[in-house]
Formats: C-alpha cells, structure tokens, sequence
C-alpha cells in the first residue's frame, strides 16, 4: 500500500527495521534536546505529515526498549492518527523513571503501525444474544 507523506525533518522517512516488523520507528526532530524530570510529559515532535487512505489508522505504540531503559512511553498508548489528519505527528512521551532522561534529536521515540479498521453503523436494541461469558470481566476467569 503506498501512503504520501511530508517529511519535513531532518531524519530518514520512516521504516521498517526488519522483514517482518509490524511498526516503523518515529524519530524526535528536535532543535534542542528535552530533559524529562520523573513523571513529566511532552509533546514531541516528528516534522512528519501523512495521508492515510480512507479506512486506515496509524496507531502510535510505545518502543519497548526505551521503556526498559530509560523508563519512557506513549502516554496515551496507543495514540491514533485518523486517515483526514493533515497535521504534524506529535508523540506525548512521558517519564516513569525515577530520574531525569534526555531525549536527543533524532532518537527513536515510538513505533507507528498502520492498520486497516471498520467503520460501525449502531443497531439499538433492547437486549443483546446471551453467551457462556456472559457480563464477566475484570479477572472473571481467576488468576490461575
């Protein structure tokens, strides 16, 4: 599937790292590095646009290994890109370390993935088809 896109950063395009990555690595296109202090967030930004066809998302996912490292993530993980969005790709990184961390231009801040969804019509009813679930949830099938 072929996607346009701005690339107004000084990075690469995005890409896929191996064969069978489902996510393509953001990068940070910053002027000056961030100094996150614990528990704070930021908005990062990426100098990428995109033009999602009509029944696409592009799902913005925490990178695993800067988690572990440096105790970073997607705070509103994941985030969402709808296909009419035109704006700039922002990443809400937030700090759940218990010390300060610096993000530098250029480094991996999360992964995007782009995926097919479906679009609900709602059909109001009174009752819903029963099943053996039922309305179990929260830890309905134990802890073993």
């Amino acid at each position: 599937m072929n996607v346009r896109i701005v690339n107004r950063s000084k990075h690469i395009t995005p890409q896929y790292s191996t064969q069978h990555s489902a996510g393509m690595d953001l990068r940070a296109n910053l002027t000056d590095s961030i100094v996150l202090k614990p528990f704070q967030r930021v908005l990062v930004p990426t100098g990428l646009y995109i033009e999602l066809p009509r029944g696409y998302e592009a799902q913005i996912r925490p990178r695993s290994g800067l988690a572990l490292k440096k105790g970073l993530t997607v705070l509103n993980s994941p985030g969402t890109i709808d296909a009419d969005y035109r704006g700039e790709i922002g990443v809400i990184l937030v700090n759940l370390s218990d010390t300060e961390t610096t993000i530098e231009d250029g480094e991996r801040i999360c992964q995007m993935v782009v995926s097919k969804h479906a679009t609900v019509k709602w059909v109001q009813v009174d009752t819903l088809n029963q099943t053996q679930r039922g309305a179990g949830g929260f830890g309905h099938t134990g802890t073993k």
